[in-house]
């Protein structure tokens, strides 16, 4: 039977599934819409559609790493609920996802969600739609990134029992244990310290322009001297720089050291070069808007 789009349509108004899901599953029944809504809900699709206008905004951060310490994956997986971010199959689900990416190489998560879930056959996406039905929350796969390294290593920092993760990618030739110590306490000050830049060298300009013009204005409307306001400007922009720069952070274990510094004291030690070239920091439901639910609210409109 041939599936039109309008019976495509019609499937997706009472189900509320993906237009592909809809079409594969009117292709698979010949066409019986019947048999296409009940196949949708044994997938768990039509369910997992419903839920997906709910704010996903609790959730898991996880990562995975080779043995070698050379690549690594960091990912966010978001639920409706801290309960069910707690929840040990939500965990192990997490810790999956982490190791599909790794093995995926993949770098957007449309790609990701239609890799083969681990070694089955079963893709991500499916994976999740299953886990959406059996657990009942809408969840999601909101990001992730792959780190990789030819010369030196990686390391990670799991904070707050996964609600912020931090993967650190160190550049040397060195493969003294000292290395991965090193980079643990700088994923560990990222994760405390939220630095916006690795170094100065990596703040765009339209920051440095943005921030000086307030800080400029900032010192007008304190009625400081219209002469005396550049310097001023100069020497707030360089406090600020020194809290969103990482290299220029006090370290959180030795304030009496930047982070630069023992960096170089490190090198120094192992007599070799050390850069750190990437950073990513992922805190669990940043950036979302949570929905402020108000109980007393809700029950009062259901006795209107």
């Amino acid at each position: 039977m041939a599936i039109t789009a309008a019976m495509v349509k019609e499937l997706r108004e009472k189900t509320g599934a993906g237009m592909m899901d809809c079409k594969k599953a009117l292709i698979e029944v010949d066409g019986d819409m019947n048999k296409a809504i009940d196949l949708l809900r044994e997938k768990g699709l039509a369910k997992a559609a419903k839920k997906a206008g709910r704010v996903a905004a609790e959730g898991l951060v996880d990562i995975c790493m080779t043995e070698d310490g050379k690549k690594a994956s960091i990912v966010e997986v978001n639920s409706e609920t801290d309960f069910v971010a707690k929840n040990d199959k939500f965990i192990q689900f997490v810790k999956d996802i982490a190791t599909t990416a790794l093995a995926s190489n993949k770098s957007t998560v449309e790609e990701l969600l239609n890799e083969k879930y681990l070694d089955t056959e079963t893709t991500v996406q499916e994976v999740l739609n299953s886990k959406i039905a059996t657990i009942g929350e809408n969840m999601n796969i909101r990001r992730f990134e792959i780190f990789e390294v030819e010369n030196g290593k990686i390391a990670g920092y799991i904070h707050g029992a996964g609600k912020i993760g931090v993967l650190v990618a160190i550049e040397t030739d060195s493969d003294s244990e000292e290395v991965f110590t090193l980079g643990k306490d700088i994923a560990m000050q990222v994760a405390a310290m939220n630095p916006k830049y690795i170094s100065r060298d990596d703040v765009d300009q339209d920051y440095i322009a943005h921030e000086t013009e307030i800080l400029k204005q900032q010192a007008l409307n304190e009625g400081k001297p219209a002469e005396i306001v550049e310097k001023m400007v100069v020497g707030r922009l360089n406090k600020q720089l020194k809290e969103v720069c990482l290299l220029d952070q006090s370290f959180v274990k030795n304030p009496d050291l930047t982070v630069e510094k023992l960096i170089k004291e490190t090198a120094d030690k192992l007599g070799t070069e050390i850069k750190i070239s990437k950073v990513v920091r992922f805190e669990v439901g940043e950036g979302i808007e949570k929905k402020e639910e108000n109980f007393a609210e809700e029950v009062a409109k259901q006795l209107k």
